[in-house]
């Protein structure tokens, strides 16, 4: 585990909360250690989703359009 973390809190519904309790425990892990995994695993996916990629361009090109905006704005 990394020597930084970030707390953070995850409202799951309780019988997937159950679910992952009962992975971690079959796994003699902690809840923590089974959710972290599953999260990098998916950041990872989206990483090599071409789609994914698509929507984050789409979502830089906004961004930037709104701050040029506002930056004009300031003018």
């Amino acid at each position: 585990m990394a020597r930084d973390t970030k707390n953070m809190l995850l409202r799951l519904d309780p019988e997937l909360a159950e679910h992952l309790q009962a992975v971690a425990e079959v796994e003699g892990r902690s809840v923590s250690d089974v959710a972290r995994e599953a999260i990098a695993a998916l950041v990872e996916q989206r990483r090599r989703d071409k789609r994914f990629a698509g929507l984050l361009e789409e979502s830089l090109a906004r961004h930037e359009r709104t701050l040029r905006r506002l930056r004009e704005d300031d003018r």
